[in-house]
């Protein structure tokens, strides 16, 4: 996967459209650092394509919040418990 500085999108934009259609994906950097992923979709395709994009970041957004639980041993509460700690949070919040 091909990387490109803001700046170097700003002065070669002609040339990153060009080399996109052969990528497929790009990730846009500002001071090295990845801000934005730059992907080619098939015309008429938009809705399909952001769909699945939007999918893929809850996928991997669950699979995060699970290594979580996992690391911090919280996979391992029963429902008692889990109760416990969302009627804790509920009365926090009512205050």
């Amino acid at each position: 996967m091909k990387f490109v500085s803001v700046r170097e999108f700003k002065a070669k934009s002609g040339q990153v459209w060009k080399d996109l259609a052969q990528e497929k994906d790009m990730v846009l950097t500002n001071n090295g650092r990845p801000v934005a992923l730059v992907s080619a979709i098939p015309e008429g395709n938009v809705e399909d394509s952001l769909a699945a994009l939007r999918k893929a970041r809850a996928t991997l957004a669950v699979e995060q919040m699970q290594a979580r639980s996992l690391a911090a041993g919280t996979d391992k509460l029963s429902m008692r418990e889990i109760e416990q700690e969302i009627a804790a949070v509920r009365r926090v919040r009512r205050r």
